[in-house]
């Protein structure tokens, strides 16, 4: 097992440098960048104060004289800007070196979890992701333990009633929610409970009301379910699905073996069978996947619903960060979000060997 976790420990720095180099590589060829941010708001405020006052030199007359439009430059829209402050602006966001030197010292700092500025903020990163993350773990915590609420009884119950229209609607309704994306259910209960277009029951925006401060601790309690009750319910819709039918099919199998016609046969009842025999087995598989669970929730489904809701998580904070081209936020999440994900699975994968001895991953994959 020691040669095994050694191995996976080992294989995390060339798959965590690749995702970087990859994620490096398609930022550099996408358009934009925090320069032309910049540029773009100068421009737009220069045309907004030129169309107030009815002319004059849009990017202030004499601060630029003697800079024509025939300097060239890299960045659209710089046309008439002096190329000293362009200079000045790259070199304050790293852009006077070489990618590939960015790139390296980049990974040369992220080995000692430095991830620099925010470029717009002058926070530091990993200040910013501190901030953010209690939303973001409490949403993928509230998540993985309602879906386990609702998945372990529909499961058994499912297994148990195989065959029977029970078991056939619940699957119709497994297969909807395992096929419909979060996102799109978290916009039909915000058309329907959020203000849209028939009732404005729960509030659409924020994690707790401006007033949260001044109720008493029950009324905080039932502010804060009051706020997660959308998001919670659009995440769980579609994380149950996979989950119900992991739950199901560890059930049937386990109900197929031999131990349980035996002791069937020796006079236990089902109910005597089932949670006296079966659920301690079946239920190892489940119980061990609980870090991939949490996984899936945390990176797939709570990024977009902290976007729809507002939720000051990190999800939020990437979108926001990938609109403004504010790169050290960018990279240091996924950055983190990689390692956090990778340990993660392997957390995982030790459950299955510690809850079920008959596994041997070091043997199926080959270590």
């Amino acid at each position: 097992m020691l040669s095994y976790l050694l191995k996976r420990i080992l294989l995390m720095i060339p798959t965590l440098f690749g995702i970087m180099l990859v994620n490096f590589i398609i930022i550099q060829a996408a358009p934009g960048g925090p320069v032309q941010q910049i540029l773009s708001k100068m421009q737009g405020q220069a045309s907004d104060i030129d169309m107030r006052f009815g002319g004059g030199d849009p990017m202030g007359g004499a601060a630029n004289a003697g800079f024509s439009d025939t300097h060239s430059s890299a960045y659209k829209g710089a046309q008439g800007i002096d190329p000293a402050f362009i200079k000045e602006l790259e070199k304050q966001f790293g852009f006077d070196k070489p990618a590939h030197e960015r790139f390296f010292l980049m990974i040369k700092n992220y080995l000692t979890f430095d991830f620099g500025k925010s470029y717009f903020s002058d926070q530091q990163v990993v200040s910013l992701v501190k901030e953010k993350m209690p939303v973001s773990v409490s949403l993928g915590l509230w998540t993985t333990l309602f879906v386990y609420i609702i998945s372990i009884p529909l499961g058994i119950a499912k297994a148990v009633r195989d065959g029977t229209y029970f078991d056939v609607w619940t699957s119709a309704f497994v297969i909807v929610a395992y096929a419909v994306p979060s996102f799109l259910f978290a916009l039909f209960l915000i058309i329907i409970f959020a203000g849209g277009s028939f009732f404005s029951i729960f509030p659409l925006r924020g994690l707790v009301s401006d007033y949260h401060d001044k109720l008493s601790w029950f009324g905080q309690i039932k502010d804060y379910f009051w706020h997660l009750a959308l998001p919670l319910t659009a995440m769980v819709m579609a994380g149950f699905a996979k989950l119900t039918l992991l739950t199901k099919n560890s059930f049937m199998e386990e109900i197929n073996k031999q131990y349980v016609i035996t002791a069937r046969a020796k006079g236990a009842t089902k109910r005597q069978v089932l949670y006296n025999h079966i659920f301690r087995n079946a239920m190892l598989i489940v119980i061990a996947g609980f870090p991939a669970t949490f996984i899936t929730v945390l990176f797939t489904s709570s990024l977009l619903i902290e976007v729809l809701f507002s939720l000051d998580g990190l999800g939020l904070l990437g979108f926001e960060a990938a609109l403004s081209r504010n790169y050290p936020v960018m990279f240091g999440t996924l950055y983190m979000f990689t390692l956090l994900g990778m340990l993660l699975h392997l957390l995982g994968d030790i459950c299955y060997m510690l809850v079920d001895r008959r596994i041997d991953l070091s043997a199926s994959r080959g270590a």
